[in-house]
Formats: structure tokens, C-alpha cells, sequence
């Protein structure tokens, strides 16, 4: 499969939002499909296949293609980063609720699989001290998610079987440190061999490493009753980039802030994924920063949104060579020092607004709502996916209107 036909299958499963599945079933059945992914006819490709050429486009792939579609709208007359619109968003990763005793719970399940799969490639050796906590750890998780109601002292219960849950997975923890070592110095083996037993090891130590963090939080938050702060918590085993946002005070999600700016065409110019959850203010100077490397120069009018406000901001968009700046809540700031007249503020303010139906399009019809693929670097590739099929789907309206 060329680079060509590995963009366009992809962006074909962000514009329909199909599995991968249902996407080798379309392009083995439609035309249309087979002629836009550039494949000739009577070839099918596998579903492991498709797969591993889409997740092969980098994040910077996907940057290119983007500014290969803002340079064909710059051309065409359609968008020229002249008036910008900013506002961020979190995309949610695809993991579970997650609770100290679910995520013991999969510390456990999996390593154990891991010293399991260990002992099958080392037979030979003693494992006669392993015992099995699966069982017990499933029984003590559920315990905790689903109290018994006639149990008077639910607190003191649940602390109870906390520790219990404690003691399983510290168990696993050192049978998975000796299954570690063992599975690095295994005697007599190939170079090969050797080579799968290091892979094993190196996806048991993460998981250890996991699971020793997720005991220190569960020990400090349940059992000594600390408050853990969010930078030092794991919300996932198999997520663990995943960042805790509390959005407006009252809503919280595990996934990643982005920050998204538009132009008046309603195409995405950039997007930028966040680590941890900066506040909107400190984000200003580089979304027209960004935009000044895209374009080679600041855009004339930009649109923010409240949490962007500040005396600071102003001061500094103005620097920067903006010459109309608004935002959506003046925070004691004056018109006078925004823009050159009320009438002018008016319009930039509603067009601001414009971004939310953006980022409503992005979440409903081009799955921005939640990442599906796996790690940070896919991530962030599924992120600029997504922008990049909204983006070849508005300039198409545009170029066929």
C-alpha cells in the first residue's frame, strides 16, 4: 500500500466513522471506495493490514497534509488565516470510570497473565511458589464497587476489603518481579527466543511500575485518607498518558485538553494537544504564534474565548501585530483597547461562536469525542485525523458551492 492510498483509506474511516472491519468490507465491496483509495479492482486488503498502514501516518504527516489543504484554500481564495477564532475542548481516551479498586484490579488480572505466559515459556524452571489471585482480587473489587446493603458499617467494610485487595496485588507485584528476572536470564536460549522473552519482560515491568503507583495512591487516598493531587495519580494501566481535567468546576474527564483555531471559513487552521490542563490564558501568545509560522504573518482580527481574557493577553496579541482582538467576556478590559469600535467587537464576538459548531461537527460527525487508538503518539495522530478529514470536507463544500 502506497503513502496516497494509506491517507486516503484513513481519511475515509474518520469521514464515515467506520471500523476497520466495516472498512474492508466497504472497500472490497463499493467502487467509489476502491476509486478514491486509489486501488485497483479485485484487490482486497486485510483488516490487520489497514490497520497498520493507518496507524503508521505520524502526527507530523498529518500536520503536512493540513497545511497542504490550508495552501490549496489560500490559493483558491477560500481561507487566508486573515481572522482567527481560538477555544479549547478535552478529548476523552478510551479507558473505563476509572477507581483505585478497578485499577488493582487490572494490575492484577494482567500480570498475573504475564507471570502465567512466563512460566509456559519456562517450564523447566520452579513455579511452585506462584499462587493465583485473580479470583480473589475480582471478588474484593466487586465487593468495593457493589456493597452489600445490609452491611451497617460500610465504611469500615470497605476499608476491609481495600486491604485485603492491597495484599493481592502486592502478592502479584513480587511473583511479577521474579517472573521479571527470570524471563531476562533465561539459560540456554536462542538469540531470538531471547528476544521474545525480553519483549514479555519489558511490557511486565511497565505494568509493575503501574501497579506500584496505583498502591502508593490507594494506600495514601483510602487506607491514610490523603488527598493525592491529580499530577501524581494513574487513572490507567493501558492509557497512562491520560491527563484528569475538571472542566467548569463541576465535570471531570480523563483524556487530553486541545486547543483548537479556526478561520473564517470555518476550516481548523491548528490544533495543539495539551499536557496536563493549562489554564486558557497562558495560551494566547502561542496559538498567534503558530499562526504566524503558518502564514508568515499575525492575523489581522482574533476572536477568543473568556478564560482567554486578560490585560496581559491584550497587550500581548497587540504586540504580536493583531490589530483587533476580543474577547468573549470583556474581564474589565475596554472596548476602546480591544478594537476600533463597538460594531467591530459585536462581530467578532459572534463569530467567535462559530467555533463551537466546530468543535460540535468534530465530536459527532468525525469522532473527536473519544480516541480510539492506542498510546500518546496515536493520540495525537487520531486528534489531527479527525481535523484533517473536517478540514477536506469543509473545502470541498467550499470549492463545489
Amino acid at each position: 500500500m502506497s503513502g496516497e492510498q494509506a491517507i486516503r483509506i484513513a481519511l475515509l474511516k474518520q469521514i464515515h466513522q467506520v471500523s476497520y472491519r466495516e472498512l474492508a468490507f466497504q472497500l472490497a465491496d463499493s467502487a467509489t471506495f476502491r476509486r478514491f483509495a486509489r486501488l485497483p479492482f479485485g484487490r482486497t486488503i486485510k483488516v490487520s493490514a489497514l490497520q497498520a498502514n493507518v496507524k503508521s501516518l505520524s502526527v507530523g504527516t498529518w500536520e503536512l497534509i493540513n497545511k497542504a489543504l490550508l495552501r490549496h484554500a489560500e490559493d483558491a481564495g477560500i481561507e487566508d488565516g486573515r481572522k482567527i477564532r481560538t477555544d479549547c475542548t478535552v478529548v476523552e481516551s478510551n479507558i473505563h470510570e476509572p477507581s483505585d479498586s478497578s485499577l488493582l484490579w487490572d494490575c492484577v488480572r494482567v500480570i498475573m497473565r504475564l507471570v502465567k505466559r512466563a512460566q509456559a515459556e519456562l517450564p523447566e524452571l520452579d513455579w511452585s511458589f506462584v499462587r493465583d489471585h485473580r479470583r480473589a482480587a475480582k471478588q474484593r473489587a466487586l465487593e468495593i464497587k457493589f456493597p452489600p446493603r445490609s452491611k451497617k458499617d460500610k465504611a469500615a467494610n470497605r476499608k476491609r476489603a481495600y486491604r485485603k485487595l492491597i495484599r493481592a496485588a502486592d502478592a502479584c507485584r513480587e511473583f511479577g518481579l521474579v517472573a521479571e528476572a527470570r524471563l531476562r536470564i533465561a539459560p540456554g536460549r536462542d538469540f531470538i527466543v531471547q528476544v521474545q522473552l525480553n519483549a514479555i519482560a519489558d511490557e511486565l515491568a511497565g505494568h509493575l511500575a503501574s501497579l506500584r503507583q496505583v498502591l502508593d495512591q490507594t494506600t495514601r487516598r483510602v487506607i491514610e485518607g490523603e488527598s493525592v493531587p491529580a499530577r501524581e495519580k494513574i487513572v490507567s494501566i493501558f492509557e497512562k498518558h491520560t491527563d484528569i481535567i475538571i472542566k467548569d468546576h463541576y465535570e471531570t474527564l480523563f483524556g487530553h485538553k486541545i486547543c483548537l483555531t479556526g478561520g473564517a471559513s470555518s476550516m481548523i487552521l491548528d490544533v495543539v494537544v495539551e499536557d496536563g490542563n493549562p489554564a486558557d490564558s497562558s495560551l494566547v501568545a502561542r496559538s498567534i504564534e503558530r499562526q504566524r509560522e503558518l502564514y508568515g504573518r499575525s492575523p489581522r482580527q482574533a476572536s477568543f474565548d473568556g478564560g482567554f481574557a486578560s490585560k496581559e493577553n491584550l497587550k500581548t496579541a497587540k504586540r504580536l501585530g493583531v490589530k483587533d482582538v476580543a474577547f468573549h467576556k470583556k474581564c474589565g478590559l475596554k472596548i476602546s483597547e480591544m478594537v476600533k469600535s463597538a460594531w467591530v467587537f459585536k462581530r467578532l464576538r459572534n463569530f467567535r461562536a462559530g467555533i463551537e459548531g466546530c468543535i460540535s461537527a468534530l465530536k459527532r460527525a468525525f469522532g473527536l469525542e473519544r480516541c480510539t487508538w492506542r498510546g500518546r503518539a496515536g493520540f495525537d495522530s487520531y486528534v489531527w485525523s479527525c481535523v484533517v478529514a473536517f478540514n477536506a470536507i469543509v473545502l470541498a463544500r467550499h470549492l463545489t458551492a
